[in-house]
């Protein structure tokens, strides 16, 4: 009986962890990804291998980035890559995973994982671990700040690798749809390249 009646206490309290884990996450999720539009600046670390910075911008389905030799803009519809060093624009359909080889390997469903949170110095630190039929990402350590949940960081696992992606910079709202149009007449001299699966 007392085994038992501890048993049950840890899993209440796991699982009151886990709820409140996943409404920070979801706090944090929205102001990033939801209607009003957000902007960061980050700096990802690929295992060492490949460092790269730049800034992003997201409202809905539309995104656009900036890094020092790549940009892009994506309208929901049409998604326009610029190489800076091969003077190419590249088209592709807006959910097109030709565009960057990473892409499909750090898909993310947040019903895809089982969440907990703990009190980080940083921040709140969320951890999200795949259920074992989870393709890609295996774990996620999420630092939020504290007061105004804005993220801070991210640590992924893909795999046997880790991925640390440093935010800064970071704004929810006040991001105008104008944002994600593809500013042609700056690029005409350079070569386009349509990817398009149904192109017209």
């Amino acid at each position: 009986m007392m085994l038992m009646a501890v048993s049950l206490s840890c899993f209440g309290a796991n699982s009151a962890n886990a709820t409140q884990a996943r409404k920070l996450f979801n706090n944090t999720y929205d102001m990033v990804f939801g209607e009003q539009g957000s902007t960061l600046h980050y700096n990802v670390n690929i295992i060492g291998i490949l460092k790269v910075d730049g800034t992003i911008w997201y409202k809905g389905k539309k995104s656009r980035f900036a890094e020092s030799r790549y940009l892009s803009w994506n309208d929901g519809i049409k998604d326009y890559w610029v190489d800076l060093k091969k003077k190419t624009v590249t088209l592709y359909d807006a959910g097109s995973e030709k565009k960057d080889k990473y892409s499909s390997k750090f898909k993310f469903n947040p019903n895809d994982y089982n969440y907990s949170w703990e009190n980080g110095e940083e921040g709140y630190v969320i951890n999200l671990d795949a259920h074992k039929s989870t393709k890609g990402i295996k774990h996620i350590k999420a630092i939020i700040d504290k007061q105004t949940k804005a993220p801070i960081s991210l640590k992924i696992k893909l795999l046997w690798f880790w991925t640390t992606v440093k935010i800064s910079r970071f704004q929810s709202g006040n991001i105008g749809d104008d944002m994600f149009t593809f500013p042609a007449a700056k690029y005409k001299g350079y070569k386009f390249i349509d990817e398009r699966s149904k192109k017209g």
